[in-house]
């Protein structure tokens, strides 16, 4: 299936989310990737986070190379007031690229978690600074379910698990580049 090195996703970019496209094999956060020099639709994104977090200080832990792990830069041009919602964006275009690359259905549970069925396979967090919003998102992909954390394994699960065979990590990411770009400018809009 491949890595999710830039010759791997950049050629199959099918939007301006995405370029610049920064890519590590292991970092402490992919959110740490997109410094101030980065502009909007940057994309950073890792095989492995040493220091990955979610909600509320939560460590987010993912075996090497077998999820997705990425952080998106936008710079909404919107009141401060609006940017919470972002993470609802995030969470139906994710849910929205999961559905198109698997034919699963995936909901949201709000503010930040996309399950199947009542189990997690992806999580959403947005952090605003400076007018600029990082989007961190992690889908379970091709994690092992005897491999995810014995403290979540009940309330998680990966898109392998449900499938029973391996997705294309690079089509889903993809997938989800052109999901959230078409759900951020629907947002903008509004």
């Amino acid at each position: 299936m491949g890595t999710l090195a830039a010759e791997n996703v950049v050629p199959r970019l099918r939007g301006r989310f995405g370029r610049p496209y920064l890519y590590a094999e292991t970092c402490p956060s992919t959110q740490r990737l997109l410094g101030p020099e980065q502009v909007e639709g940057a994309v950073a994104v890792a095989e492995e986070q040493t220091e990955g977090r979610g909600r509320l200080g939560r460590t987010w832990v993912s075996p090497p190379g077998v999820n997705i792990l990425c952080s998106i830069l936008l710079e909404p041009d919107v009141e401060t007031a609006r940017l919470p919602e972002l993470t609802v964006v995030a969470g139906e275009a994710c849910a929205e690229a999961i559905g198109r690359v698997t034919g699963l259905e995936p909901r949201i549970k709000l503010p930040n978690d996309v399950l199947l069925g009542d189990r997690k396979v992806a999580g959403i967090l947005a952090e605003a600074r400076d007018g600029r919003v990082v989007l961190g998102v992690g889908v379970n992909v091709n994690v092992e379910p005897a491999e995810l954390a014995q403290d979540i394994a009940e309330r998680a699960t990966s898109l392998l698990g449900e499938l029973g065979e391996p997705v294309d990590r690079a089509d889903l990411l993809v997938t989800l580049l052109e999901s959230l770009e078409q759900h951020y400018d629907r947002w903008l809009a509004e």
